[in-house]
């Protein structure tokens, strides 16, 4: 619609009739129809260059007759006025996208509270290494009309489901999309912790902590800590100690489809962390059960999207 709106001039010349008569038939003419009707806008709201973006494309949208939502701190704290704003646990029941625009960490955040809605996700990155949103904000609109058109990849990313057990009760549960990690926290003591997978004793370690990681964390704190990088549609999960103190105990990549329970042998300081956000403090005898979650995420891609050119790009391998 858009371009026959600019060549109105030319047509009208070459069908010899007034310009006004072909914009009339354009506007009787139904818009192209989207992939999507309607778009939820998510910005991390501490950076004030986020909100003019989010105001950009939420006109954008606007202008292409695409219902648009902007999640309520977001639009709360960016001072965002004339959009229906939803708390984020509602977005999932009327938006058919969300657009988050910020780093990976808000990605992190999105993708666990939006879980069981499964509706796809598109990141636009105002992070640093935007592993996870991979559309530069510079391109933002370009990118964003071609997956409306229809013109994306679609990649589904597996989460973690983490139990914290204490005296055969729960006493805690959470979501990970990067990784569950179980570590020492402030003392300079190593704590010791006994693994078992699927049911079988694997070992003991003494270390500063164990990592468990989806193939989306490999390339978070697992890689720092010496752990493979695996492709996102991989169906395995890494187990990476950190800092261990036996030199061969090294990382580990398992099927996803297997449990991983971590026993908490010795610590006096101990917690286990999901995707770094969520925390809760371990006593000796916890038990962390770290399973793959029933749904996954789905994330899109523009056209051509490449993961190598991604690494490649954001580990500066030349």
């Amino acid at each position: 619609m858009h371009n026959l709106v600019q060549i109105a001039p030319a047509l009208a010349k070459v069908l010899c009739v007034p310009r006004f008569y072909v914009l009339a038939i354009c506007d009787l003419m139904p818009a192209m129809k989207s992939a999507f009707q309607t778009v939820a806008l998510i910005g991390k709201y501490m950076n004030p260059e986020t909100r003019e973006q989010i105001l950009a494309l939420a006109r954008f949208l606007a202008e292409r007759h695409i219902g648009v939502f902007i999640e309520e701190n977001t639009a709360q704290h960016s001072d965002i006025k004339g959009y229906t704003t939803l708390k984020m646990s509602a977005i999932g029941a009327y938006a058919d996208l969300a657009v988050v625009l910020g780093g990976d960490g808000t990605m992190l955040t999105v993708a666990r509270a939006l879980l069981d809605y499964q509706i796809p996700l598109v990141g636009v990155n105002r992070g640093r290494f935007g592993f996870l949103t991979d559309i530069n904000s510079d391109h933002m609109l370009e990118s964003v009309a071609a997956i409306l058109d229809g013109q994306f990849e679609t990649e589904q990313r597996i989460l973690l489901e983490a139990y914290i057990v204490r005296n055969s009760q729960v006493v805690g549960q959470g979501y990970a999309l990067n990784d569950v990690v179980v570590n020492k926290n402030g003392l300079a003591r190593l704590i010791e912790l006994e693994i078992h997978i699927d049911g079988c004793f694997v070992q003991k370690q003494r270390s500063d902590g164990l990592i468990v990681a989806t193939p989306t964390g490999t390339t978070a704190y697992s890689l720092s800590a010496g752990g493979p990088i695996l492709h996102p549609t991989l169906d395995a999960i890494a187990l990476v100690p950190i800092c261990p103190h036996t030199l061969s105990n090294r990382p580990i990549a398992i099927n996803s489809a297997s449990e991983v329970v971590i026993q908490v042998v010795h610590a006096e300081d101990a917690s286990v962390h999901l995707d770094g956000q969520m925390k809760l403090a371990l006593q000796p005898g916890d038990r962390v059960q770290v399973k793959r979650a029933r749904n996954t995420i789905a994330l899109l891609h523009p056209p051509g999207h490449n993961h190598y050119d991604v690494l490649r790009e954001k580990l500066h391998w030349g």
